[in-house]
């Protein structure tokens, strides 16, 4: 996981410019790619939002893996 957060973190160019495009703060993203938290579910939707499908909500959120299959 915390490999898919340093590649999202480069798309972006930086942990400020990852923190503004997903509207959070630059020490929730440092904790993303430290891996001391996971993404939220909301944070996830507007990344894959932000990057037009290149990072897909439901790879950067564990609990909405969960959801997904719990619906199928």
């Amino acid at each position: 996981m915390q490999t898919l957060y340093k590649k999202l973190v480069a798309h972006f160019g930086s942990q400020i410019q990852t923190a503004s495009a997903l509207q959070v703060s630059q020490a929730n993203v440092s904790g993303y790619v430290s891996g001391r938290w996971n993404m939220s579910e909301i944070v996830a939707m507007r990344a894959e939002l932000a990057t037009s499908g290149k990072f897909k909500a439901v790879e950067l959120c564990p609990s909405l893996k969960e959801f997904q299959k719990h619906s199928a």
